[in-house]
């Protein structure tokens, strides 16, 4: 069955420490540990987190759910905090790659995008968090976010580009759109409103219910990567 962590920024300050402390609590109290389960952190953004969400409808509670259906033993890490950057993830990625973490979700860019950060200051922030998980020796799988024209064509193009380009670099998975799943689901622009919150940027319970089983599988092929 999978189990979801708390979000790493509930625990403020030192929360991998305590993140670390509250499994090894768990483990304890209940006098087994399967040998087989592996924990991967999510490292992102508010749609990490679940942003606008009770938090057993967010995307990791969600995908947590469905990796369980599938009959995979796995503990999940939110560690998506709204309003991150590429840059306060990558401020935050070293402490959050506790010793117990054996593979590592990133899905980072979205807000970058939203505030027109340079691409090529988001590609080395992106580059740096993931040589941060190769030095842990862990498999990766990178999410993107596809960017619109609304910064020009140069902008979208670079932007775009950044991913393919470190999914390569570092010999990775990439699952090029993180609202793959939602928009084959609405089919049209208009389509999507119903999977959106009223901000018109984050998916509603609905939406993410579109997103999980598609991004599901990229995820269980993750946690069988040897590491």
């Amino acid at each position: 069955m999978a189990q979801v962590f708390r979000k790493v920024s509930d625990y403020g300050y030192g929360g991998s420490r305590v993140l670390r402390n509250t499994a090894l609590a768990l483990i304890l109290s209940t006098g087994a540990l399967h040998a087989d389960q592996k924990t991967i952190l999510a490292l992102g953004d508010s749609l990490t987190a679940g942003y606008g969400l009770p938090r057993e409808q967010g995307f990791v509670p969600q995908l947590a759910n469905w990796i369980g259906q599938q009959g995979v033993d796995v503990k999940l890490i939110n560690a998506g905090v709204s309003g991150s950057t590429t840059a306060g993830g990558l401020s935050r990625v070293a402490w959050s790659l506790s010793d117990d973490v054996d593979a590592m979700i990133v899905a980072l860019g979205g807000n970058d995008y939203l505030r027109g950060v340079d691409p090529q200051t988001s590609r080395e922030n992106l580059d740096r968090i993931l040589a941060k998980g190769q030095e842990a020796g862990i498999p990766m799988l990178l999410v993107g976010i596809t960017a619109g024209g609304n910064f020009g064509a140069d902008y979208q193009t670079a932007f775009n580009r950044m991913y393919v380009d470190l999914a390569a670099k570092y010999d990775i998975p990439l699952y090029a759109d993180f609202f793959e799943g939602l928009k084959a689901a609405a089919k049209t622009q208009s389509g999507m409103a119903k999977y959106m919150q009223g901000d018109g940027i984050h998916p509603n319970p609905a939406g993410l219910a579109t997103i999980v089983p598609s991004i599901g599988p990229m995820v269980l092929a993750l946690v069988q990567a040897e590491n």
